[in-house]
């Protein structure tokens, strides 16, 4: 049985649609991702899964139990706010102990909890300070620690890494997933960033306009996208309009009319009609001396290039289009602005959308 089930879930705010039919199951121990731009019901669902926001239609099961009527405090939940929402006249050991005393937690039991919940997050010396004298990292740490101690059976996790710097959020995120593996706590996580989702999910739920766009893992939504918006809103794709105009489906094969040429396709899932879109990825592409002879290689101006440390970031386009492609290259590159340069993409690294062109 799931720890959390979402059926059919719908909220309207006046004549505006926030969620419209979302269903999702949760196992127990695993990290689902909600994953989405601003606006797409991501965060409206996580409330009404804490209890904060009613459905107008659906269904909320914890632990089968249905959650229709229950308060957020009589949840099996805990909430991790984006504003960290810690009391700042109290201590660190008292903000963990907050939600075991509302609870009426003995207090023998009370000290173990939030001991043991401080150790899992690495604050045991810090247990005296107030929030206003530690650092965004550690301030978001007692906020994971005090959900812990109350030991629910769902933590909710409302964007909380987005009030932090780029370095100190990726340390973050890695002291999280690491928790939840470790102690295999079941989590909800609202994000809009895309990075985070692959990095830490079991389950990315990608969301677009109160709807569902694609459920999978972190490498299905990757790499087997099911329409244009996940391709690009996950990662970066090189999206194109494609033509079957041949195929071998005993090699799993296909010949395609491309705006970048005739392109081969290595597939095990078949195109849904004759004219779709395919797309691939920018490190996909090879680029190298030597390429003469093999199947998809292109020959594309440059016209711009980015240098970004351990990877140059490169613009191209095919003659006669005014369509950008973008390839990413590891290292330094002598690829120049505006020089035309051949370039490879494996028949099995592009992929079938399963969305037609209109």
């Amino acid at each position: 049985m799931s720890v959390l089930s979402i059926a059919d879930a719908r909220i309207r705010f006046g004549s505006y649609d926030a969620l419209k039919g979302i269903s999702v199951a949760v196992e127990q121990g695993q990290l689902v991702t909600l994953l989405g731009p601003s606006g797409c019901g991501k965060t409206t669902l996580l409330r009404a899964i804490a209890g904060f926001i009613s459905l107008d239609g659906g269904a909320i099961s914890i632990d089968g139990a249905d959650m229709r009527g229950v308060p957020p405090e009589r949840r099996n939940t805990a909430m991790c706010f984006q504003s960290y929402a810690l009391f700042p006249h109290l201590t660190v050991y008292e903000n963990i102990a907050f939600g075991l005393r509302q609870k009426g937690t003995a207090k023998e039991e009370l000290e173990q909890r939030v001991q043991s919940s401080a150790a899992q997050v690495s604050l045991q010396a810090q247990l005296q300070k107030l929030p206003t004298q530690l650092s965004g990292g550690q301030q978001q740490r007692v906020a994971l620690a005090r959900a812990l101690a109350v030991r629910p059976g769902v933590i909710l996790f409302d964007e909380p890494l987005s009030n932090l710097d780029a370095r100190l959020r990726d340390q973050v995120r890695f002291e999280i997933r690491q928790l939840q593996k470790n102690h295999g706590f079941t989590a909800v996580y609202v994000t809009h960033d895309q990075a985070e989702a692959l990095a830490m999910s079991d389950l990315v739920v990608v969301m677009n306009a109160g709807q569902i766009e694609q459920a999978g893992t972190p490498h299905d939504v990757y790499y087997r996208p099911i329409n244009r918006f996940v391709a690009d809103f996950v990662g970066t794709a090189n999206i194109m309009p494609v033509q079957v105009v041949g195929r071998d489906a005993f090699a799993n094969t296909y010949r395609l009319k491309s705006p970048m040429g005739e392109v081969e396709v290595l597939s095990d899932e078949q195109p849904i009609a004759d004219h779709v879109y395919a797309m691939w990825r920018p490190e996909d592409a090879i680029v190298q001396d030597g390429l003469d002879g093999q199947s998809n290689v292109f020959t594309l101006k440059v016209k711009a290039k980015s240098f970004l440390g351990n990877l140059t970031d490169v613009s191209v386009s095919a003659a006669g289009t005014d369509d950008l492609y973008r390839i990413q290259i590891l290292g330094q590159t002598e690829i120049a602005e505006g020089e035309m340069r051949s370039f490879r993409i494996e028949p099995s690294k592009i992929r079938f959308l399963k969305e037609r062109v209109q």
